[in-house]
């Protein structure tokens, strides 16, 4: 029961942590978009007005309107786009935390790399969200702050030095997903310890019958403009976990930062295009990262383990019952492990056939399976069970 109500728990978080960050996703992008498709209005709509819109969408007109600070008097009535944010970070910390902190024995811990007691792991992970935080606001009010491209590469530094110390403490895909937590936690800091209350602050001068104080918004906009180019890197960690070849490789935490180049190279290249400055090199920049990641990965891979001869199927059973399938099972037996992962089920012949190239990538190729090497699965077993997959991988024999 208690097996069923944490698979439940997990999708229904899952797919919260999904549909919140489209939707903050969604009003990232629609907002700098709006804000480089803003024009002088041709006719004087009032005091303050930095620029105006008109569009149309589902049948309707639209007509949008930005102050340069706010406007002379506040509508009764005004949206706040925060809960997006808020919702978005609390569904990931708690998937975060049931993934990652309830089951850190098996997906956080990595003995091979650290022998962390579980309260070890578990602070060692709270704390580089905290300290990413408190470095990416400080950074944002040194001098460093100031200029976009500067604090773009300093900061790159950063997540990149965070990535490599992760990799080197916890496990693979434990590491990569606190690198995205890191970055999902500075984004919804930034909505909740300076947009919003900036934009109260405003709000509170304007009804108070003073002159709102321009660098509130300065402010606002500077984190705003970081958490946008910071979509595409973490949307890529959200989804990393299918991709072993580039988390469980050798040189992970370097894939990782290549990618995050791509990432904001190509959000880059959207946003200058809003702008109407279309420099499709820039693009070309973002997909040569890509691609030089993707060249790179191959050949820096190592050759997966051979053996000269095929080995007999009663011994290729007999290493995935060892290694295998106290997690891939109709019923598991591993301790935090209720439902097999991703209904992948090696305990009968079929099944095995079944799932024969998916256990060659993550047994033999990535040597990502199994997680931490928990079982010491060794080379020539890996070997022999290469041998047996790219044979045919024929039961019975």
């Amino acid at each position: 029961m208690i097996a069923d109500i944490e698979a439940w728990a997990n999708l229904a978080i899952r797919w919260l942590h999904l549909v919140a960050g489209i939707a903050w996703v969604g009003s990232s992008f629609y907002f700098m978009w709006l804000d480089s498709h803003l024009k002088p209005p041709k006719v004087p709509r009032g005091e303050g007005v930095a620029g105006e819109l008109w569009s149309v969408h589902s049948g309707g007109f639209y007509h949008q309107m930005k102050f340069m600070v706010a406007p002379a008097d506040m509508p009764e009535e005004l949206h706040w786009f925060k809960w997006e944010a808020y919702t978005t970070w609390i569904s990931g910390f708690l998937l975060l935390s049931l993934i990652f902190y309830v089951g850190a024995d098996l997906n956080l811990i990595d003995k091979t790399k650290a022998d962390l007691a579980t309260w070890q792991a578990i602070l060692l992970g709270l704390g580089s969200l905290a300290a990413g935080w408190l470095v990416y606001d400080g950074l944002c009010r040194s001098r460093v702050g100031q200029n976009l491209r500067l604090f773009g590469a300093v900061w790159f530094l950063v997540l990149t030095a965070a990535a490599y110390g992760l990799t080197r403490v916890f496990s693979d895909l434990g590491a990569f997903m606190h690198v995205g937590a890191i970055i999902g936690t500075v984004m919804a800091a930034n909505v909740f310890l300076i947009i919003i209350p900036n934009q109260r602050k405003v709000v509170a001068q304007v009804l108070a019958g003073q002159a709102p104080d321009p660098s509130l918004g300065k402010q606002a906009k500077q984190r705003s403009v970081h958490n946008n180019y910071m979509t595409l890197p973490v949307l890529f960690i959200m989804i990393s976990n299918h991709y072993p070849m580039i988390f469980a490789a050798p040189l992970n935490w370097l894939w990782l930062a290549g990618l995050g180049i791509a990432g904001w190279t190509i959000r880059h290249f959207f946003n200058l295009k809003n702008a109407g400055r279309v420099e499709p090199q820039v693009l070309l920049y973002g997909v040569l990262a890509f691609v030089t990641v993707a060249v790179l990965n191959e050949s820096a891979r190592p050759k997966p383990p051979t053996v000269a001869e095929v080995p007999a199927y009663a011994t290729v059973r007999a290493i995935v019952d060892k290694h295998c399938i106290a997690c891939h099972a109709a019923h598991p037996t591993h301790r935090g492990v209720p439902v097999a992962p991703n209904g992948t089920m090696f305990d009968t012949d079929a099944g095995l056939q079944q799932h024969a190239e998916k256990i060659y990538t993550r047994a033999v190729a990535t040597q990502s399976m199994p997680l931490g090497n928990e079982t010491q699965m060794t080379e020539s077993e890996r070997a022999q069970l290469g041998a047996w997959i790219k044979a045919g991988a024929k039961v019975g024999s």
